[in-house]
């Protein structure tokens, strides 16, 4: 059987940007490893109701 990988997680990253103008959020699932990275993930992706690239955050 399968081992379970210890410390990974699946993330929602929202964009940042988009509720300060008014528009719905984008929103993206990735993968984390929160043992060497247990700070929020930030990213470059694009939002499609604002036709850019923007930051998207980690969310809980």
């Amino acid at each position: 059987m399968a081992k379970k990988k210890k410390g990974i997680k699946i993330i929602t990253l929202e964009c940042a940007e988009a509720r300060k103008e008014g528009k719905p959020p984008s929103r993206y699932t990735s993968v984390k490893n929160s043992q060497s990275h247990p700070e929020r993930l930030k990213k470059k992706k694009y939002n499609p109701f604002l036709n850019r690239h923007t930051l998207h955050q980690e969310i809980k």
